[in-house]
């Protein structure tokens, strides 16, 4: 029974557990679904009241029948690569293949239809909220006025993008603070997302593999607004995450149908965790590299077990 990972060539959080994968004789296809249809051919076969799927890519060739477990890590847009690439070509390449894939009963890690709710950033404060997390106070509008009152009543508030850079444009959008005297007038341009501001003495990464969780915590700079920009001298180091953290992750990933998930949390004055997102395709190989957590090892057994979540 084969895994097959979906991912881009230059993914080395998948290389970790390609590695691990190896190790143990588990076969493993790994394909980029931007390299259809040049580079890899598929055959989905639905005739006599049955089904049958073939994937052949870097001479390998794996049947739906014999995949164990699909994992979708960071795959390229369908036919991206493709000779005459267009926008009709890479939906007409994402029916093909995901649909070949649906068909086929392995497990997903994670499901592509689970993972879309999960990028959104207010269904994820949502299912925080109702799995126990505690999250800051938060508003996202498009009314300029209800954002203003929102920074006063909190006082200093940050204002962070939902979705991320647009696809394609190498743009850093880091998360900043501003105060209730900011102009607010662009937030009729698009919809913000303001939060509390929370100052943190630490940042916290918990990744969840199935039941397992692993935490890792990282000291903050004085007034550091966000953890994923600036050097500092501090680096990741093993946590253990309290009993209601790891009940509530539990609960989240259960609302949410994800096997895996990076949770970010920010460590206030008090040690309290604060909820800020949950990255459904987070890396990880930051932390295993720091800590020495087995992280993709986990990864692989997950991927390698035949059966449910």
């Amino acid at each position: 029974m084969t895994v097959l990972i979906l991912t881009s060539k230059e993914d080395v959080t998948a290389d970790m557990v390609v590695t691990r994968l190896h190790e143990t004789a588990v076969p493993v296809m790994r394909l980029d679904p931007a390299d259809l249809p040049d580079d890899t051919v598929l055959s989905a076969h639905y005739t006599h009241g049955d089904f049958e799927g073939l994937l052949s890519a870097n001479g390998h060739v794996v049947s739906m029948r014999g995949l164990r477990s699909v994992w979708v890590r960071r795959p390229g847009e369908p036919a991206a690569h493709a000779a005459e690439p267009s926008a009709w070509l890479t939906a007409e390449t994402r029916q093909a293949l995901f649909g070949m894939l649906y068909s086929a009963s392995a497990r997903w890690m994670n499901h592509p239809r689970d993972a879309d709710r999960a990028r959104l950033k207010p269904w994820q404060l949502r299912a925080a909220h109702l799995s126990g997390l505690a999250v800051p106070p938060t508003v996202v509008t498009t009314f300029p006025r209800l954002a203003r009152q929102f920074a006063e009543e909190y006082g200093e508030v940050v204002v962070k993008s939902a979705s991320g850079p647009p696809p394609g444009e190498p743009l850093e959008l880091p998360t900043t603070l501003i105060g209730p005297d900011s102009d607010f007038s662009g937030v009729a341009a698009g919809p913000a997302l303001l939060q509390r501001y929370v100052p943190k003495r630490a940042d916290v990464r918990l990744t969840c593999v199935g039941s397992r969780v692993f935490a890792a915590r990282k000291t903050a700079e004085p007034h550091q607004i966000d953890g994923r920009y600036g050097d500092t001298e501090h680096t990741w180091q093993p946590v253990a995450a309290p009993d209601r953290i790891r009940r509530s992750v539990h609960d989240y990933l259960a609302r949410a149908q994800l096997a895996y998930a990076a949770f970010d949390f920010a460590e206030d004055e008090d040690g309290f965790w604060w909820f800020l997102e949950c990255n459904q395709s987070g890396q990880f190989g930051f932390v295993e590299l720091e800590t020495g957590q087995p992280i993709s090892e986990a990864v692989a057994q997950w991927l390698s077990q035949p059966g449910g979540r």
